[in-house]
């Protein structure tokens, strides 16, 4: 009979890698690429991954295996976008129109390596407005998220 962790419980990498359906030396070689990844080690060097680092890895599997970014590509969202984007990728909690916006900057900041015809990246005021408008969507899934849980106990 297996019990249920409550969703603040930490994770052991086996149940990581369950969870997400990659294999354990996937989730320890994102760490060695994505240096925003930090689980919790004890003795022995066990990895812990708290609620936050599951989000985390798991926006970056969902930008590496639906979204087909590379890994110098996902760097770059961390980069660019930061860690809170990668999280609600991950939550799937940030909206497709600002998901693809996220992707066309990417897009757009990997040509400025090469010559360009015209491309124009996010200036910081574009990027200032599209953090705010993810704050503003975060804000209103965790009011939405709560008033579920509340009115999930309400019926018991």
């Amino acid at each position: 009979m297996s019990t249920q962790k409550s969703p603040d419980a930490f994770r052991t990498i086996s149940e990581v890698a369950a969870e997400l359906d990659v294999p354990q030396h996937v989730l320890r070689f994102w760490e060695s690429k994505f240096n925003q990844i930090r689980p919790l080690k004890r003795g022995g060097g066990r990895r812990y991954y708290r609620p936050e680092d599951v989000d985390l890895l798991r926006g970056v599997r969902a930008l590496l295996y639906n979204d087909g970014y590379t890994i110098k590509g996902v760097q770059k969202v961390f980069r660019e976008q930061g860690v809170k984007f990668v999280s609600e990728t991950g939550k799937g909690t940030v909206d497709a129109s600002l998901a693809e916006l996220a992707r066309e900057a990417v897009r757009r900041s990997e040509r400025e390596d090469e010559p360009s015809e015209g491309g124009v990246a996010l200036d910081a005021s574009a990027k200032q407005t599209l953090e705010s408008i993810l704050e503003e969507l975060t804000v209103l899934k965790e009011e939405i998220d709560e008033t579920l849980w509340e009115s999930e106990g309400d019926e018991a």
